[in-house]
């Protein structure tokens, strides 16, 4: 199983489950799908049957700095529940944090958390917190997964306000493709969360406790595609209303006002994206709700993600600028340098006498025909000069090229194609993978105009990113929106696949997604030209294959070059 470099799990709950001081028994105080009804039943069929039985073992009685396999030293606990405890640890073995689960080998639920957790860890998605290890040593058992300190829980995202449909709709739609993926591969999460779901700082969502939660909680259902799916639909609603989706009170966020039922989110709160509304009726499957909107509901996450996809595009929020600071006007005269002047106090008109026009001379009428020829003679020679200035242009440019204008009109025939255009900056961009990032410091030296000089990406077991993620690259920065015709990109130490992506977003899209191909080669030095000039500030390298052999597989640009 490959290990990740980075590690896993918010430091405030590391497991996704409640911290020390939550409730013991929540299944029937959350709110979430697992809350059983009067008749102590699950209303979508999961069943927490073995949560807080009285026959249950106690949860594994250690201290901070026990050592697990002479490798994981435990430092703090951050949950205790359930017979089971969940810690904060440090591998000391790769000098990084990590979370671990830990049971007692005689609890009930220790094998099918074992079997859970290796499931886990055969999908190898980026898009879910990895479980790195799943042991059996004598009287315990245990699962090291990632640990990421950087990430930020959904519950403190919605506990600051309802999201912007911009990143309400990213929340669902990469939830919804992450669970369709683990749903094909036969995993369910049957707990999904606020507190089981991450942001990291590139902006992507990331889910732990996959098919873990549940076992270690002893929870099941019926029909886990639609346990899932209702989840995600809960989440959706949770950040577009800032409130649980049932009647009781969950996750720091008010419930629904008791006896009304299910109310869809643009009523409960003005200004919901109407089609992000309607997608979390439909998740959540309100037959009521979605029947007076002629849609059906989406009963999987695959045919959640489907829905989401078909959706118009939601950009973000236009940037804002603070307001300049106001105008101050200072004036500067001999004697008072760098201090204002004082205006000098009002005083009345000076009413001057105005002599007799004096009689016309031959000199006068001489003096004002001068002038006239000088002002005739001036306006020809700024005539010629324009024309010539016209005509010049005229055979410089070439047809067919276009450029944006001072108030911001397409003139056609005013730029010349094939002219460099500066790279204002760069940087590396791996959303896919971990918060390390993928060799920063050495971003400029793939366009710094030196062949000599190189950015690599981390090294791979394949040469497919060893099935980590679908690619790595870098955004260029053109400091302003341009005309691109062409991208040439020099690679070393082998055959290179890489794709040209560009975006007419004013900021960078989160995800590779977001950008959209334009062009598309492989070799070691690479054209990349759209079949027709492109318009953008922010254009993705995106690399795709990289070369190498054996288990080291790294892409090398020595240089970059964007011409119009």
């Amino acid at each position: 199983m490959a290990e990740r470099s980075t590690a896993a799990v918010d430091v405030a709950d590391n497991s996704g489950d409640e911290p020390l001081a939550a409730k013991a028994d929540e299944a029937t105080t959350d709110g979430t799908a697992e809350a059983k009804n009067a008749a102590g039943e699950s209303p979508d069929g999961v069943d927490d049957k073995d949560a807080g039985s009285p026959a249950e073992p106690p949860a594994p009685d250690l201290h901070s700095g026990h050592k697990l396999a002479k490798r994981y030293r435990l430092e703090e606990c951050v949950t205790r529940l359930d017979g089971f405890s969940s810690w904060r640890a440090m591998d000391e073995k790769l000098r990084r944090a990590v979370g671990v689960h830990l049971l007692t080998a005689n609890h009930p639920r220790a094998r099918p958390v074992l079997a859970a957790a290796r499931s886990s860890a055969l999908l190898g998605d980026p898009r879910f917190v990895q479980v790195l290890d799943a042991v059996e040593e004598g009287d315990f058992v245990y699962v090291v997964h990632e640990w990421l300190p950087d990430a930020v829980e959904l519950t403190a995202l919605l506990a600051a306000g309802p999201m912007e449909a911009h990143d309400a709709f990213q929340l669902v739609s990469q939830l919804s493709q992450a669970m369709a993926a683990a749903h094909r591969e036969g995993l369910a999460h049957l707990r999904l969360t606020p507190g089981a779901v991450l942001r990291s700082s590139t902006g992507q969502y990331r889910i732990r406790g996959l098919a873990v939660d549940a076992a270690l909680r002893g929870v099941t259902a019926e029909r886990p595609l639609r346990t899932d799916t209702e989840a995600i639909g809960a989440l959706l609603y949770a950040a577009l209303t800032q409130r649980w989706p049932y009647e009781n009170d969950a996750y720091g966020l008010a419930g629904l006002p008791k006896g009304m039922g299910l109310i869809a989110p643009d009523q409960v709160r003005a200004g919901v994206h109407r089609g992000l509304s309607e997608l979390a009726m439909r998740a959540l499957a309100n037959d009521g709700a979605t029947a007076s909107r002629q849609e059906p509901p989406c009963t999987t996450p695959d045919e959640l993600a489907k829905a989401v996809a078909a959706m118009p595009r939601i950009l973000p929020p236009e940037p804002t600028f603070a307001a300049p600071p106001e105008y101050q006007r200072t004036t500067y005269q001999q004697g008072t340098y760098g201090r204002p002047s004082v205006r000098p106090a009002p005083t009345a008109p000076t009413v001057m006498a105005v002599p007799p026009a004096p009689l016309q001379s031959r000199t006068g009428r001489a003096l004002k025909w001068a002038v006239s020829a000088l002002l005739i003679a001036a306006l020809g020679l700024g005539s010629w000069q324009l024309a010539e200035t016209l005509l010049d242009n005229k055979k410089t440019e070439e047809p067919g090229t276009t450029r944006t204008t001072d108030s911001g009109s397409t003139d056609k025939n005013a730029l010349v194609s094939g002219k460099p255009v500066p790279i204002v900056t760069a940087r590396d961009y791996d959303p896919l993978g971990t918060d390390g990032g993928e060799k920063p410091e050495a971003i400029k030296n793939a366009y710094d105009g030196d062949p000599s000089t190189y950015w690599s990406t981390q090294s791979y077991y394949t040469a497919k990113f060893g099935a980590l993620k679908t690619g790595v690259g870098v955004v260029l920065d053109l400091g302003k929106v341009q005309q691109v015709g062409s991208v040439d990109v020099s690679f070393l130490d082998g055959t290179t696949s890489v794709e040209l992506r560009s975006t007419e977003d004013a900021t960078p899209p989160s995800m590779p997604d977001g950008f959209t191909k334009v062009a598309a080669g492989s070799g070691t030095n690479v054209t990349l030209k759209p079949e027709n000039p492109v318009q953008s500030r922010y254009l993705l390298v995106w690399l795709t294959e990289l070369p190498g052999s054996g288990k080291q597989y790294r892409g090398k640009i020595s240089e970059i070059k964007v011409t119009s």
